[in-house]
């Protein structure tokens, strides 16, 4: 299935990375970049569009403006520089809020709350099943493949070219493989918080904006993480 997105931004350096990141995701389609809520008006009443990278702060018209108004909304993803703006973006029933500069990984945490929203599962050529389709992982360990079931796994930690996930049961394994690689066999349940963290979402006790928790254990938020977590944490 695909579906087809809009973004409108009036800086096109922004448009220009929401459309890099967009062309690396198979089935979403990029059908217009529009530099105007105005451009865009008469573009979305002969389209329909699934979702909308929208910023807010624009000339004229104001993304949040432009939003109100409009007959059928489409899911919407606010853009913007000014984290002031996430109240008035969470108002209006975004799916989701990014704050400039946009990294990949969070763009693509928004991207994976729309599939999750529509209960679909993304197709297995997305970068070679971005996201296992069952609740386990086999990993290379002393010549043997290991299952790790997804329900067991608190959180993964990154240690150079090797990763320990650490499970509920207080064990620990620990296998020669990135963090950035690992994440991409993994289900949706699992967030990127830190350059060196990933949690299972479920088994969060308790935040702030500066770690999680885990019953008593505390995994700490990132710097590059921090503005753009708290959407996410409050959806879970």
């Amino acid at each position: 299935m695909s579906y087809k997105c809009l973004i409108i931004d009036d800086e096109p350096l922004a448009r220009e990375l929401l459309e890099t990141y967009l062309h690396k995701i198979p089935n979403f389609e990029l059908v217009a970049s529009c530099s105007s809520a105005l451009e865009a008006s008469t573009f979305m009443n002969n389209t329909k569009i699934d979702l909308l990278f929208l910023d807010i702060e624009m000339p004229v018209l104001k993304g949040t403006d432009f939003f109100k108004n409009l007959i059928q909304k489409p899911d919407v993803v606010f853009t913007t520089a000014y984290r002031d703006y996430a109240v008035d973006g969470f108002e209006l029933n975004a799916l989701d809020y990014l704050l400039k500069p946009i990294f990949f990984d969070r763009f693509f945490l928004a991207i994976q709350k729309f599939l999750k929203q529509k209960q679909v599962v993304q197709s297995p050529s997305i970068e070679q099943n971005t996201r296992s389709k069952e609740n386990y992982v086999f990993v290379n360990k002393s010549k043997k493949k290991i299952k790790i079931v997804f329900d067991e796994v608190l959180y993964i930690e990154s240690l150079k070219d090797y990763i320990k996930i650490h499970l509920r049961d207080k064990e620990t394994i620990m296998v020669k493989e990135s963090i950035s690689a690992f994440e991409k066999r993994i289900d949706l349940r699992f967030i990127r918080l830190h350059r060196s963290y990933i949690v299972n979402s479920e088994k969060i006790t308790a935040y702030t904006k500066n770690d999680v928790e885990l019953g008593r254990i505390e995994i700490p938020i990132g710097n590059n993480y921090k503005e753009n977590m708290l959407p996410f944490l409050t959806s879970i």
